[in-house]
């Protein structure tokens, strides 16, 4: 199996203003973008768009300042 490579020729240096330009799609609802962003989440981290995991609430802890 030969190691990961990365393809420096499927990117192009940008400014800030520049990338952003490029990747948001103006012409689409508010409701829409954050639709597909939560699409391409659940399959980046594998959860079924209907049943999103719940969050483990026991890791946190809560406690009064003294």
């Amino acid at each position: 199996m030969e190691p990961y490579r990365f393809d420096r020729t499927a990117f192009k240096i940008k400014t800030y203003a520049e990338a952003d330009t490029d990747n948001v799609d103006l012409s689409l609802s508010l409701a829409e973008r954050v639709r597909q962003a939560w699409y391409l989440i659940s399959k980046a981290y594998g959860f079924d768009l209907n049943n999103p995991p719940r969050m483990d609430k026991t890791v946190f802890s809560c406690r009064k300042q003294k």
